[in-house]
Formats: C-alpha cells, sequence, structure tokens
C-alpha cells in the first residue's frame, strides 16, 4: 500500500512541477507527504541535514555565483560576450549543438555535472543570449552537455559499473564510448530542432545592462574578455599539470575573482560585496532546490519505491534488456540523480547479469548513460538548477526542452548496446 502511495504522490509531484509551482515547495511537500506515508517523519529531517551536509556541493555552487556575479560588475562577462559574439553572429542557431558538444568535452575533464555547468555555463550561456538564442534554450544546451563525464574512467559511477561487471575502468569507458557520443550528438541535433520549432533560435534581446557589449562600437578589452575563462582553464589544466591538480572547482573560482579584481581594477570592497551577494543568492535559490530534492528522494526511499522497483526489475528477466535503460532512466528523471540511480541499478540488478543470460558489461554501460541522460532532463537535478539560474530561466522549463532528445538517445543508445551487437 506504501508504495501505491508512493507512486501518486510522485505522480502529483511531477504533475505540480509541470504546472510551474515553486519547485521548493513541491519537492518539500512531497517529501513529507511520502515520510508520513512509510510512517517516518523523522526521515524528512534526516534527509535535510544530510543534504545541509554536502558541504562540496554547495561550496561549488556559492563560489561559482559569487563569481558569476564578480564578472558582471567588473564587466568582464560583457567583453567576453562581445568577443565571441563576434564570430557566434554567423553561426545562427548551430550555436545551440555546438555548445551543447563543446559543454560534452568539457565534462569529461570537469566531471562534476554542477560544476561543469557552473564553468561552462558561465561562459557558454552569456555567449547565447547574446547571439538572440532565448533563456531557457540557452540554459537547456549547456544542461544538456553534461553527459560526457562517463568516458572518463576515474570517475564513480565508472568504477561501479567496472566493479559489478568484473571488468576494468577503461574497458568500461571502451565498450560505451561510441554509444555515448552518438547520444550526446543526438541530444545536441534534437534541441536545435525543438528551439527551431519554438522559434527560441533567436530573437531573444539583451537586458539594458548587457547590451552596449552587443554593439558594433564596442570597444573590446581583451584581457578583461579572457577572465571569465580563467577558472575553466585552470581546472581542465588540471588534469595535466600537477601543481594544478590541488585546485577545487571553489579555488578556481576565487583565483578568477581575484584576476578580475587586479585587471578591471575594481575597489575591493565593491568585489567583496558582490561576490557575497552572488553566493547569498547561490545558496537561497541554487542550495535550497538541492535540499529540498534530497528531501524528496529521502521520502522515496521511505516508502520503499526505489527499493520496489529495483527488485521487480531483478524478477523479471524478459524486460531485463529494457529495464537497464528505462529504470535507471525514470529513477535519475524523478530524482535528479544520475549517481543514486545508476548505483542502485548496478548493485541489485547489473551484479546478476550472467545469471539473465546478459552481457555485464552491456548491461552497466547502458545503466550508467541511461542515468545520466534521465538526469539531464530532471528539473530537480544540480545542474539543471545551475544553468537555469545563470541563463534566468525556469528549470522546469530546461526539462522540456531537453525532454525529447535524451528519450531519443535513451532508445538509440539501448538499441546499440542491447540489441545491435
Amino acid at each position: 500500500m506504501q508504495v501505491w502511495l508512493g507512486t501518486l504522490v510522485v505522480l502529483v509531484t511531477v504533475y505540480a512541477l509541470v504546472k510551474r509551482y515553486e519547485t521548493r515547495m513541491v519537492l518539500f511537500g512531497a517529501g513529507i507527504a511520502l515520510a508520513i506515508i512509510a510512517g517516518n517523519p523523522m526521515s524528512v529531517f534526516n534527509s535535510f541535514s544530510h543534504a545541509m551536509k554536502e558541504t562540496k556541493l554547495f561550496e561549488n555552487i556559492i563560489a561559482a555565483m559569487g563569481f558569476a556575479m564578480v564578472m558582471k560588475v567588473t564587466q568582464c562577462d560583457k567583453h567576453l560576450v562581445a568577443f565571441l559574439g563576434k564570430g557566434a553572429k554567423f553561426a545562427g542557431g548551430l550555436i545551440i549543438p555546438a555548445v551543447v558538444m563543446l559543454t560534452f568535452f568539457i565534462n569529461i575533464s570537469v566531471t562534476s555535472a554542477a560544476g561543469c555547468s557552473a564553468a561552462a555555463g558561465a561562459i557558454f550561456i552569456p555567449l547565447l543570449l547574446a547571439s538572440g538564442v532565448k533563456p531557457a534554450t540557452a540554459g537547456a544546451a549547456v544542461f544538456a552537455g553534461t553527459i560526457g563525464a562517463m568516458l572518463n574512467p576515474g570517475h564513480a559511477l565508472i568504477l561501479v559499473a567496472a566493479d559489478v561487471s568484473k571488468s576494468t575502468p577503461m574497458e568500461i569507458v571502451a565498450n560505451h564510448a561510441v554509444v555515448l557520443v552518438v547520444a550526446g550528438l543526438i541530444g545536441a541535433i534534437t534541441l536545435y530542432f525543438v528551439a527551431k520549432f519554438m522559434k527560441e533560435d533567436k530573437g531573444h534581446v539583451l537586458a539594458a545592462d548587457q547590451a552596449a557589449a552587443a554593439t558594433a562600437d564596442f570597444k573590446i578589452n581583451y584581457l578583461w574578455a579572457v577572465v571569465p575563462m580563467l577558472p575553466l582553464v585552470i581546472l581542465m589544466a588540471g588534469t595535466k599539470v600537477a601543481a594544478l591538480k590541488p585546485l577545487s572547482i571553489s579555488h578556481a573560482m576565487i583565483i578568477g575573482v581575484i584576476v578580475g579584481m587586479i585587471v578591471t581594477r575594481t575597489n575591493p570592497a565593491k568585489v567583496s560585496k558582490e561576490f557575497w551577494h552572488g553566493a547569498g543568492d547561490g545558496f537561497g535559490h541554487v542550495f535550497g532546490i538541492i535540499v529540498c530534492a534530497m528531501i524528496f528522494v529521502g521520502g522515496l526511499n521511505a516508502v520503499g519505491l526505489i527499493k520496489a522497483i529495483t527488485a521487480a526489475m531483478v524478477k523479471n528477466v524478459a524486460l531485463a534488456k529494457i529495464s537497464s535503460a528505462v529504470g535507471p532512466f525514470m529513477l535519475a528523471a524523478l530524482s535528479g540523480s544520475g549517481d543514486a540511480a545508476s548505483v542502485a541499478f548496478n548493485k541489485s540488478v547489473t551484479i546478476n547479469a550472467a545469471q539473465m543470460g546478459l552481457n555485464g558489461m552491456d548491461m552497466a554501460s547502458m545503466s550508467v548513460i541511461a542515468a545520466n541522460l534521465g538526469r539531464t532532463m530532471s528539473p530537480a537535478a544540480g545542474a539543471c538548477v545551475i544553468c537555469a539560474g545563470l541563463a534566468g530561466a525556469d528549470p522546469v522549463d530546461l526539462m522540456k526542452r531537453n525532454a525529447p532528445g535524451m528519450i531519443i538517445a535513451l532508445i538509440v543508445s539501448l538499441l546499440m548496446l542491447m540489441y545491435l551487437r
């Protein structure tokens, strides 16, 4: 009975999110409802406490939002937009799939979806907006590219997949590399056509404080234009340069703030004030949604819904191939966590692949890709919230624009990995 009532709550939650009710209110309320159904109200408070201890995620979010605010007050973002916009205006709507794939490849090194969204979004979203792309599509373009991390053999999900399939991380990556790139291209191309259909690939007018950067007579300071890209360069260089490896995303953002202050000779007091202004917005709007999303996931666990879905997949061998895609995809789309969906499936289902007569490596790869595709169309995902915040759009609007591409990519990936080998 708890599982069925929990399913009803999930359906109501999805409806409320699609209808654009306040996201934090919906997720928090749903978490409370699920906890009450489970007879375990304490799970709400436990989930809240657990979410508030996500210091690494919190650290990255406030640093990224603070950096973005400093780039705005120093006007470095205007110079970057003007610089990149010179070439972008000739690309037209094709800038949309280009940004998706650029983010995809950046995500291979900057493996955190939220961190990649913050770093790449600070550059690409203003570029898309300056090119006339509407805010929701601009945010969706960066968000759609955050599946590239599955080509990094050091990623936690790859390590789990290798463990349960009794293979190596490099074998897992090699097993699905082509499939993942194809999935990324499908997401990019589909988003382009969605934008064309919705007439969101052009026509956006920049806000008054950004308009100067788009004018032909705006004098670009190329040193200032480089500053917004500095954290991204540091993070990517950290994968190769030993001296930079200890630097985290937040460290790179702070370095960017300091360099921006120096090269633009902006008053340090003003920079400090705006950095913490952005950090406060990041906590209130971005981290607040993530906390509420984790409370919702805690409620799903409390009523046993995630466990029931996983158990049903194990018992139904005939649908095991489809379950390896649909199961993690749906769990990630609902919870906003690709990690939780993939690990849960691989630890409980993929580990028994041989007993079902299936290739464990293919099933592991499929669950990893499916979970990340599902997360990339979830309005509860931290990366979605960050992209929406940078673009000034609603997370649900990003989900609507990415959903067609992610669903098509899921079907093609399933065929390539589980049926055409």
